[in-house]
């Protein structure tokens, strides 16, 4: 803003679903208008849409069809992508500090830089919350990213391979698989598991007994599944899971990670060969007190009703890394507003036009989050969830056909903010043409 012989320098940190968003927005209008240069900056090559995850995980998804390549995504949508991880941020140089970017085999790509702002956006996202738990970064996976996913599907797929190739008994964990944690990610991921499995022994594994052999166990330290929908339809996904043989175990606290399974704070240890941790979230830990932005107890930088960080006017954060108040009087339950895909893509959006009246001059408007409700697919099974959340003054609860074809279109919108309705029409249509001769479960 002080530099008015040049363009406005707008720098964003994360490309998730809000950073992503948010740069293509900007890129199509500023960038392709030349009124501010715009610049993407991630650790990763590629955006997978974080919900998706599971479907990764799993094996269920066509990680071709839905993966966004950022350099193509900046050249044909007017911003630049610049890859490598934030380190560090100068607010009185106002830079940003990114760490030097190395390949697979340990090599250099991109040295240590800086990139100077005008206005930082930081979208980085949140990690899972392992709470201090004893043996869960040394045994257990997490699904906070792309390779993450990936990674636990690899080991899924080699572990059915290694128990039909061997020739003793199949031992008490072999097979198993705990996930800790019955939000979303672990419901989703529950669902998902009993299907794939199956197919994966399908393929030729006959000295696997699927129905015997696997184990899916979903574990949860309050008293219900998915604490965040109302009992009812917590009440169905346990009924719908148990009917697939998952065991879920709720009022189960987590006490340690164990090579071999995991231990409870009642003292029963369920066997495992795979577990997962899918409980609790947080901003990543570089993040804490960063530059002397004010943050709270799990990193996430406070934020004013505007966006704007509390300490400092041209930074601004938004998603699941922001703190940001939704107070009852705006309809809000108090709190803060939750870290969904919704209020990413809504904080996106409000982020755009925060910016053209920045650009203009005029004064900033407060964002409001509207809850549409909660989702959960439970794959092929099932969608359960709550619609319109507040908005109406209550809850509609939905199950079936209506609540899966409102949960996909949750992500259409995201697709539609990256790619426009045209392309999104046609890439969809494609794939409904070509699912039939596709295998249902990828097994690389």
């Amino acid at each position: 803003m002080s530099n008015p012989q040049a363009r406005h320098r707008i720098v964003i940190v994360g490309g998730g679903a809000g950073g992503l968003e948010l740069a293509t927005s900007l890129g199509d209008s500023l960038g392709k208008r030349g009124r501010a240069d715009i610049t993407l900056i991630d650790k990763n090559r590629t955006h997978v849409w974080k919900p998706k995850l599971h479907e990764i995980a799993s094996g269920s998804m066509d990680l071709s069809a839905h993966e966004v390549d950022y350099l193509a995504q900046a050249h044909w949508h007017h911003f630049r992508f610049r890859i490598g991880e934030m380190t560090g941020l100068d607010r009185e140089r106002r830079e940003v500090r990114v760490a030097p970017y190395l390949d697979d085999e340990g090599r250099e790509v991109t040295p240590d830089r800086v990139f100077g702002y005008d206005t930082l956006v930081i979208a980085l996202g949140s990690l899972s919350n392992d709470f201090g738990t004893p043996g869960v970064s040394a045994h257990a996976l997490k699904l906070e990213s792309k390779a993450d996913a990936q990674r636990f599907h690899a080991r899924m797929v080699n572990a059915c391979i290694r128990a039909h190739a061997q020739t003793t008994p199949v031992r008490p964990e072999q097979l198993h698989v705990a996930i800790i944690g019955a939000g979303a990610t672990g419901v989703e991921l529950a669902a998902e598991l009993h299907r794939t499995t199956r197919e994966v022994v399908a393929y030729g594994l006959d000295r696997v007994d699927a129905d015997k052999d696997i184990q899916v166990s979903l574990i949860e330290a309050a008293d219900r599944v998915l604490p965040a929908l109302p009992p009812r339809l917590s009440q169905a996904t346990v009924e719908l899971l148990r009917k697939l043989g998952v065991a879920v175990h709720t009022n189960a606290k987590v006490a340690e990670v164990l090579p071999e399974g995991v231990r409870l704070a009642d003292g029963r240890t369920l066997p495992a060969e795979l577990v997962v941790w899918a409980a609790g979230v947080k901003a990543a830990d570089f993040l804490k007190d960063i530059a002397g932005l004010e943050t709270n107890r799990i990193n996430q930088i406070v934020v004013r009703p505007t966006l704007q960080t509390t300490r400092d006017d041209d930074i601004f954060a938004i998603g699941d890394c922001a703190a940001c108040d939704w107070p009852q009087a705006n309809g809000g339950k108090g709190g803060l507003v939750p870290p969904r895909a919704q209020a990413s893509h809504q904080q996106a959006s409000h982020m755009a036009a925060q910016i053209y009246r920045r650009l203009a001059g005029r004064p900033l408007k407060p964002y409001r989050y509207r809850d549409f409700g909660s989702l959960v697919s439970l794959g092929e099974f099932s969608t359960v969830g709550n619609m319109m959340g507040g908005l109406i003054g209550g809850s509609l609860m939905i199950e079936g056909a209506f609540a899966r074809v409102m949960y996909v279109s949750l992500y259409k919108m995201h697709e539609f903010a990256l790619h426009g309705f045209f392309k999104v029409a046609l890439d969809t249509l494609a794939r409904l043409i070509t699912r039939r001769t596709e295998p249902h479960v990828k097994l690389h």
